[in-house]
């Protein structure tokens, strides 16, 4: 992650040192919120006189508010039009007031950004322009977009990769180059978000020769399901012709299940073993089910599994994403059996000084 030292200088010309100047770039660019500790673990500091300055300064030049969440306590929030205008990010609706769920989604983001400073990412609205539409010649109308009626003009606004979630490159020397997606769960007790992204993003996939998609959450409770569904929505979509497949396997199914076992072939019960297992997941047995009672057409099938003609390779993987916290703050963790312990936080930090506890509890509740 290579900051323009334009835009480091262009911060430090508003008063700020070179490590906050970055600190500002990365909030401003990625997320608008932060919390302290975020800075405490970048800065690899304590809170003491550093940090208190540092929160003065912001708030005597207004360009950050401070408000109160129930989870991190006082959250600051860049929003300043000039110091956004000095990085040329002017544009971004990072420096506008939001809800309490986009705010949580903006220090997730910022906490993945911070924990991966070796990725390349595509920072900004333009950056993705430039690299689909510019450089892979992608037209836009395969691009996930939003549309937004003007107040002062009948033309509506077309805007882009409006969640703005981490897109980068693990290796951007590499040749081809292959972008990873990113989706990061919130709170929901559901997954009908991620499969509204998978739907949004999918014609763009379906241009892509390889790409990888990493599911992000604060904890593993959906995992298994994220995994089914990028399978079903996403892996089988982009397959060769995965409906007549599907449907074949259908009526090997069916006649199985009716215990027709004389109208079947051994080649039919082969393929109906390797269809169960390419076939998983309950989107699939909705389909079965309508199928089977006349409820779904085989044309309404083969119209939500156009398939593709080309190669995909698609890798999907699912990560927690911890907080990006100083070294030695305890955070609490859920194990993979779902059972509360306690852990140690571990995120990179310059010069690897820790944060006691009582440090850390004034870093939550902010500068008094």
């Amino acid at each position: 992650m290579n900051i323009a030292p334009m835009h480091v200088a262009a911060l430090e010309a508003l008063g700020y040192t070179e490590e906050e100047a970055r600190f500002l770039y990365l909030v401003a660019t990625h997320s608008g919120y932060f919390v302290a500790r975020q800075f405490l673990a970048f800065a690899g500091v304590q809170w003491g006189k550093r940090t208190t300055l540092f929160w003065t300064k912001m708030q005597s030049k207004k360009h950050t508010r401070i408000g109160q969440m129930p989870k991190h306590g006082a959250v600051y929030h860049v929003f300043s039009r000039k110091l956004y205008r000095q990085i040329g990010r002017e544009n971004l609706r990072n420096r506008r007031q939001h809800e309490i769920a986009y705010i949580e989604a903006r220090i997730a983001m910022l906490d993945f950004v911070l924990g991966n400073p070796g990725f390349c990412y595509l920072e900004t609205e333009m950056d993705k322009l430039g690299y689909f539409n510019g450089e892979l010649k992608i037209g836009v109308e395969r691009l996930p977009s939003k549309t937004y009626q003007g107040r002062r003009t009948v033309q509506p606004t077309f805007r882009y990769f409006v969640d703005r979630f981490p897109m980068f490159f693990q290796d951007s020397n590499s040749t081809p180059r292959v972008v990873t997606f990113t989706f990061i769960q919130g709170p929901e007790a559901n997954l009908s978000a991620f499969v509204r992204h998978l739907h949004a993003y999918l014609p763009l996939f379906r241009e892509l020769g390889d790409f990888r998609f990493l599911y992000l959450a604060r904890l593993d409770a959906h995992f298994r399901k994220a995994r089914e569904l990028f399978h079903s929505f996403v892996t089988i979509s982009l397959e060769s012709n995965p409906a007549e497949d599907l449907l074949r396997y259908f009526s090997i199914r069916k006649a199985w299940d009716g215990r027709e076992y004389a109208s079947l072939t051994e080649d039919d019960l082969i393929f109906r073993n390797l269809a169960k297992q390419r076939f998983f997941g309950q989107r699939f047995e909705h389909f079965y089910r309508a199928w089977k009672a006349g409820r779904l057409a085989e044309s309404q099938i083969r119209c939500q599994l156009t398939g593709s003609e080309r190669p995909h390779l698609a890798h999907f993987d699912a990560q927690i994403l911890k907080p990006f916290a100083p070294p030695g703050e305890v955070e609490e963790r859920v194990s993979e059996e779902g059972k509360t312990t306690l852990g140690t936080a571990r995120g990179p930090s310059p010069c690897g000084t820790a944060v006691s506890q009582k440090a850390n509890e004034k870093a939550q509740a902010g500068p008094s």
